[in-house]
């Protein structure tokens, strides 16, 4: 109940016992006129002797002031009743610290992880991770990396457009006076010849030659300086395991260098024969590796640890047609003309625009099935299958011999007895071994010459 000053007149039935002397504290404080009794009747009377306090306590024995004797009006001013609203609590409750000391440090967690966020976000210049510092940019020449920057420049991209489509493919430099090599089937039947160097200048070429039965040709650019011929090595020092690395341009990427080993030598391998007379088939006894190859690389140059050419990329080995996981691409099995070969065939094509085959003047039965190339009964036209007064007939060849080893390597068909023919040049020397009549004969043989395709 709270305190409020009493304004309206005491109520009639209500009195104060009259000669009372109650014995009050003395803090309460006496009526004020107009209140009680008197003030309902309108007269205030002073009060009398026997309303006030004993003698010694109005005299006060410590020498205080007498005190007036103060009666209880509870209507006066400031009525005395005091409501107990029991004890003042103040501070907090345990619990109640707690919770606020919870929620602080969870409002404070968030607010610093947002701005941790929003400063990283709008410092990010000043974000630096770790990083290996700027290393030495050289290689060492033998490397893989070594052995790119030495060839590229060298390395060239041939954009071809004939009567039947256009296609692109690879060469490299063979001279400073613009010779460059690459394989038969990238040019043949071309009418324009465009060379895209590694620095991506583009300049025309035209032809100077080719040969089908080799697979290779050269083209020439002209008033272009600064010309990087690659060296070129020896393909008889190659050794079943050599590392090499073998740059083109697959599927029109140029400057792709991939890099393997070399996965076999003497690799009796021919390509072509899409006209249909076995005119444009090439032999070739053939470096075979596992770099990379695909459509695009060929013509490119394939090259040992010293960046020296020991073949030019030509085919590779796709699954079979009729296999429904065939693949396009390269699967391993890559082919290179080794370069001494190439070598010879660039030079005469060069001089004379055309390439020499080395022959033994015999007609081969390309349908013997038997293990060995069988000579003939009869040769072209019904003319005889060896030639007379040809390095085969003066080697003592006759029809019906069949041919299985040259120097020593065993011959398997009359495909293999080209390839090794060809690998060699016209007068070398050759040791024939002949199945005759169930019995075996060593013949020596001079290499003649044939004009090329």
């Amino acid at each position: 109940m709270a305190d409020r000053q009493q304004t309206d007149p005491a109520p009639q039935w209500w009195s104060r016992p009259e000669g009372t002397a109650d014995g009050r504290p003395d803090t309460v404080p006496a009526p004020r006129p107009g209140a009680g009794d008197e003030a309902a009747q309108g007269t205030w009377q002073e009060p009398g002797p026997e309303d006030r306090v004993p003698a010694a306590r109005e005299a006060g024995q410590d020498g205080a002031p007498p005190a007036r004797e103060v009666r209880y009006d509870p209507w006066g001013e400031q009525p005395l009743q005091v409501v107990d609203r029991g004890r003042d609590r103040r501070g907090f409750r345990l619990w109640q610290v707690a919770a606020l000391s919870a929620g602080t440090a969870l409002l404070a967690g968030g607010i610093g992880g947002y701005v941790g966020v929003l400063a990283e976000r709008q410092s990010s210049t000043r974000l630096e991770l770790p990083q290996a510092a700027v290393a030495d940019k050289g290689r060492a020449p033998e490397s893989v990396a070594g052995i790119a920057a030495t060839a590229l420049p060298g390395v060239v991209t041939l954009h071809v457009r004939g009567e039947k489509g256009s296609g692109t493919g690879t060469g490299f430099v063979l001279d400073e006076q613009g010779h460059i090599l690459t394989n038969n089937h990238v040019v043949a039947d071309s009418k324009e010849i465009a060379v895209t160097f590694s620095t991506g200048e583009s300049v025309t070429a035209e032809l100077v030659g080719r040969d089908s039965g080799y697979d290779l040709a050269v083209v020439k650019v002209s008033g272009v300086r600064g010309l990087r011929p690659l060296s070129l090595g020896n393909s008889e020092n190659v050794k079943v395991g050599d590392p090499v690395v073998a740059i083109g341009a697959p599927f029109d990427l140029s400057n792709t260098v991939t890099a393997g080993i070399i996965s076999a030598t003497g690799r009796p391998v021919t390509a072509g024969g899409d006209k249909g007379d076995g005119s444009d088939i090439s032999y070739v006894d053939a470096l075979q590796t596992d770099a990379p190859i695909n459509p695009g690389n060929s013509g490119g140059p394939l090259l040992d640890a010293r960046a020296h050419v020991v073949g030019i990329n030509s085919a590779i080995r796709g699954a079979d047609k009729d296999d429904p996981s065939r693949q396009g691409g390269s699967i391993g099995l890559g082919f290179a003309i080794p370069i001494n070969q190439g070598k010879r065939v660039a030079e005469e094509l060069i001089r004379t625009g055309r390439a020499t085959h080395p022959v033994i003047g015999v007609t081969l039965d390309m349908d013997y099935t038997g293990d060995g190339a069988r000579v003939g009964d009869k040769g072209e036209d019904g003319k005889p299958s060896v030639v007379a007064d040809g390095p085969g007939a003066r080697a003592g060849i006759k029809a019906g011999d069949v041919i299985t080893k040259v120097d020593g390597q065993r011959v398997r068909g009359g495909d293999e007895l080209i390839i090794k023919i060809r690998a060699h040049r016209p007068g070398d020397p050759l040791t024939l071994t002949v199945l005759r009549e169930g019995r075996e004969r060593t013949l020596q043989v001079v290499l003649g010459s044939a004009n090329g395709s």
